[in-house]
């Protein structure tokens, strides 16, 4: 039996998904992130393969409302080395949301729940972060908030205009 079986170009397409973490029962960073990595990854599809590129693209809004519980605000720590020894930079949780935003803090969580290979780039790319809820993919999105959305075919229609004689 051949093993493309059911591989088809339809099967690859590339899905739009909305997350808003500016609803109320939006989960806190850490599942949320775990989410938005299946989705990434296209675990959630039937065709899922850890050696091809699958997943479907992302979007989040509202990112500057990301959820943390406890006091990982102030106590949770991001690490940058230099390529100078004995230099390494540290940043509060706090102070990135403030310098960079919600998003950068999202993206890094993220980063860290897909896996470390070739495809990780390529996978985080497809996640588009937004501290608003405007956003340019709204044509894009094929399902928002969990419903897959119905577009309706654009009529155009011509207005002839009459000449009198």
């Amino acid at each position: 039996m051949s093993q493309t079986i059911g591989r088809t170009r339809l099967a690859y397409s590339r899905a739009w998904h909305h997350v808003s973490l500016a609803a109320p029962t939006t989960p806190s960073l850490g599942r949320l992130a775990s989410r938005i990595a299946i989705l990434l990854m296209g675990k959630h599809k039937p065709i899922w393969d850890p050696s091809t590129d699958c997943g479907d693209y992302v979007v989040a809004t509202g990112c500057n409302d990301v959820l943390v519980t406890g006091k990982k605000k102030e106590q949770k720590m991001y690490y940058k080395r230099t390529t100078r020894p004995g230099v390494m930079k540290s940043l509060s949780m706090e102070s990135m949301i403030r310098k960079w935003g919600g998003g950068e803090v999202l993206k890094r969580a993220v980063r860290g729940m897909l896996p470390k290979n070739r495809l990780r780039d390529k996978r985080l790319d497809r996640l588009k972060v937004f501290e608003g809820e405007a956003h340019p993919y709204r044509t894009n999105l094929m399902k928002f908030e969990g419903r897959i959305r119905q577009v309706e075919p654009e009529v155009k229609t011509e207005v002839l205009k009459q000449t009198s004689i």
